[in-house]
């Protein structure tokens, strides 16, 4: 992993910087990387990075993947992100009503946020009764291959969306980037997005801005599913529609 730019730093600690890289390594991976992969991706030797490693997961930053091969990012970090004032001025505002949303509509609710390139979703309602589908607390998509993500993006202010645009586009590729542009501007003329699920088929992925005074903030987003106690999809937008405002007027957003 390259270092970063030394422009007027004054000081530096190689063991903290050996950790934030393995940290950082390991939030861009969808999938589990052994200690020699880590090792390999930041160009340092095994014995260079065991100890690091070691203290990381016994402080709980990073545990071993569920197959038991390979290591992942627990989400002790997301965790302590939560604890910061506006996370949790966002999270009380939205939780209320994400669960009278879920009543009435009949479907799960969850909220996703911004996280680098991608979205993560930081609270989550389950379906009211037996059935339902759901997205788990910390699940991470790209931005341009979520509709959360749209959302995300597509009401932003200009100038957030051009800072956005910068970092995002050359990854995606000329034609994604294209057909992501295409639709944040349809999805800022209906005032949300509706999309067939990406992950999961018969699901259709219903979401909306939850704005605070100078942004959006959150994606609260509804996998639609035909169950027996679904309402239509009309009224459901409107149910979420309805939501995604009042959390916002909280956070003192328009």
């Amino acid at each position: 992993m390259a270092e970063p730019e030394d422009t007027d730093r004054k000081y530096r600690a190689p063991a903290l910087e050996k950790g934030l890289d393995v940290l950082e390594l390991l939030a861009a991976h969808r999938t589990p990387l052994t200690l020699s992969q880590i090792s390999s991706a930041l160009d340092r030797s095994v014995s260079e990075l065991f100890r690091m490693v070691q203290v990381l997961e016994f402080r709980g930053y990073v545990g071993p993947a569920p197959t038991g091969e390979g290591l992942v990012l627990t989400n002790k970090l997301f965790a302590l992100g939560m604890t910061r004032a506006p996370a949790k001025d966002l999270s009380e505002a939205a939780l209320p009503r994400m669960r009278q949303l879920s009543m009435a509509i009949g479907q799960s609710v969850h909220m996703a946020v911004a996280s680098a390139d991608q979205m993560v979703v930081v609270a989550r309602i389950e379906a009211p009764g037996d059935l339902g589908f759901s997205v788990r607390v910390g699940y991470r998509r790209p931005l341009v291959a979520a509709t959360s993500g749209l959302v995300l993006y597509a009401f932003q202010p200009e100038a957030i969306r051009a800072e956005w645009r910068a970092r995002l586009k050359p990854a995606a590729g000329a034609e994604s980037w294209s057909d992501f542009e295409t639709r944040a501007t349809t999805a800022r003329k209906a005032g949300y997005v509706r999309a067939d699920s990406a992950v999961a088929r018969q699901i259709t992925d219903l979401s909306a801005p939850i704005r605070d005074a100078e942004s959006v903030v959150a994606a609260l987003t509804v996998p639609y599913a035909e169950t027996p106690t679904a309402i239509p999809i009309p009224d459901t937008v409107a149910a979420i529609l309805a939501a995604a405002r009042e959390i916002s007027t909280e956070l003192g957003g328009a």
